[in-house]
């Protein structure tokens, strides 16, 4: 069986600190230390280096990743599309810490992960996104509490998993057939944010308000995006720092850093 490593991406280890991780975002953001970046400037990123091996088997094709901001070096994963609705939780070093199924949930094809912390604690968000082998005109974002690791919790894995607390259910449709590989959570608002992967023009941007029930809601389109990269908009990832101000994309080449529009 092929190692299953974390690369430290700069994505992975500067954000990591501001509590943003990125998923599926597998090289380093345009420059690194003592390097230009893409607007020409200083890069404020390192260079990229391993600092662990995923231990966990049962991780074969870790899609979205995500940093806990209620458990000191805690991090969160999930399988893409194959694997059923499990949640693994590691630590930088990629020990394993606990597997977890997520109660209420399905995997049709889980891209990302995205989190919150307010006053009743950390809640962890899972993007069933993806195409499947196709585009899709809806999708599914669960809303789950953080589960707790401990010492115990390491003897849990996919054959044996521990079970969430019952998952919050978000259906959307978009007005057309998308791909997409990237969700988002404003920490201010709580406004959930997927971006399309797209081959032959910008991404498109869609946001929805937290309204998780039976209803299905409607994605608004409120942007397209453009990065430096050919295609423009192969969006694979991406996540908004937690004091609001920035989010970080990535796509196969490289990762850029944007500073937010005042009151998005």
């Amino acid at each position: 069986m092929p190692n299953r490593t974390i690369a430290k991406f700069s994505t992975f280890v500067i954000l990591a600190v501001a509590s943003v991780v990125l998923g599926a975002c597998g090289h380093t953001l345009s420059g690194g230390s003592g390097s230009t970046a893409i607007d020409g400037g200083e890069s404020p990123f390192s260079p990229s280096g391993q600092v662990g091996t995923l231990e966990s088997a049962f991780i074969k094709e870790s899609s979205g990743l995500i940093v806990s901001k209620c458990q000191p070096n805690v991090f969160w994963t999930h399988n893409d599309s194959g694997d059923d609705a499990f949640i693994y939780a590691f630590a930088d070093d990629g020990r394993h810490l606990g597997t977890w199924r997520v109660s209420g949930a399905r995997n049709i094809d889980w891209e990302d992960m995205a989190s919150t912390k307010d006053a009743d604690g950390c809640r962890l968000y899972i993007g069933d996104i993806g195409s499947y082998g196709k585009k899709r005109g809806q999708g599914t974002v669960y809303r789950v509490k953080e589960p707790v690791t401990t010492p115990e919790s390491i003897d849990y894995d996919k054959n044996n998993p521990l079970t969430t607390e019952a998952a919050e259910v978000l259906h959307f449709t978009y007005e057309s057939k998308y791909d997409a590989e990237t969700l988002a959570v404003n920490p201010k608002t709580g406004d959930i944010y997927v971006i399309s992967k797209r081959k032959d023009g910008p991404a498109a941007v869609y946001k929805m308000q937290p309204l998780f029930g039976n209803q299905p809601v409607r994605a608004e389109r409120v942007a397209e995006l453009s990065v430096p990269g050919v295609p423009e908009g192969l969006i694979t990832g991406g996540d908004i720092s937690s004091d609001g101000t920035r989010i970080v994309l990535c796509d196969y080449v490289a990762g850029y850093e944007l500073t937010l529009p005042a009151g998005s």
